[in-house]
């Protein structure tokens, strides 16, 4: 997991406040996905502030929320989840975690798998899950601006002006990269599932533009220009809102040989 991607500060900030979370229904989705119980503890790398980290920890015994960013983890522990331990460190790690912390069954990566050397994740996990064990590469729904709506359509080309460049990134979860995911899996031994749960929201423009912010990393505008940028990200959207968000959550589950 690459050291620094620019979610610190106020990034980490928006991020707590405005990225998507997962609703009970998607959380049961998760645990039945990759096998898991009370007993297990799970690995979360990439956790960020804890949105799957948090609500996983009521499901198993324990949950291990990594990420290589300090400010992310200072917002995470003050969630209060006490059942999490939230750690600084990387993907590299997870050979060190497994031992530290007895018992570990799963790894997930939320969003995160764009970020970690696969090859390298790949195998360690191959050594550390007991057979049965699982990896769960989840990808919680679709980016605000690569929607199948009038107001995401808008959001795209807002950014694209904005940025001055055109929006290809997926962060590694489109159906292409997770066939890459299965093949490479398969490869090692692992039986692979992919599993899907779908939801709406409605979605607010504070919500719409925290988000977008909580994804531009260093791109972010400064603190001076936010207030422009956002009336005007909110000139382009039809309508004042609410609007409704089509959550389609994909669970890639490697059951461990």
């Amino acid at each position: 997991m690459l050291v620094g991607n620019g979610f610190s500060g106020d990034v980490a900030v928006y991020y707590a406040r405005f990225r998507r979370g997962y609703p009970p229904q998607v959380i049961d989705a998760v645990c039945r996905a990759l096998r898991l119980t009370a007993e297990d503890v799970v690995l979360d790398l990439g956790c960020g502030t804890g949105q799957l980290a948090s609500p996983l920890s009521a499901r198993v015994r324990r949950v291990v929320g990594v990420d290589p960013e300090p400010d992310m983890l200072r917002l995470a522990r003050e969630s209060g989840y006490d059942a999490v331990d939230w750690v600084l460190g990387t993907s590299d790690d997870v050979p060190e975690l497994a031992g530290r912390f007895a018992g570990v069954s799963a790894i997930t990566l939320a969003n995160a798998i764009h970020l970690v050397d696969r090859t390298r994740l790949f195998a360690a996990a191959k050594d550390v899950l007991p057979s049965g064990g699982s990896l769960g590469i989840i990808a919680n729904g679709t980016p605000l601006w690569f929607q199948d709506a009038d107001w995401s359509r808008a959001v795209n080309g807002f950014m694209e002006r904005e940025l001055g460049q055109p929006l290809t990134n997926r962060c590694g979860l489109d159906d292409e990269a997770r066939d890459t995911y299965r093949r490479e899996l398969e490869a090692l031994g692992f039986a692979v599932q992919d599993h899907r749960v779908d939801y709406t929201a409605p979605l607010s423009i504070e919500q719409i533009v925290g988000g977008v912010f909580s994804a531009m990393s260093e791109r972010i505008p400064p603190p001076e220009d936010r207030d422009r940028f956002a009336a005007d990200l909110a000139q382009q959207l039809p309508g004042g809102g609410p609007f409704l968000e089509h959550v389609p959550v994909r669970i890639l589950a490697a059951i461990a040989p």
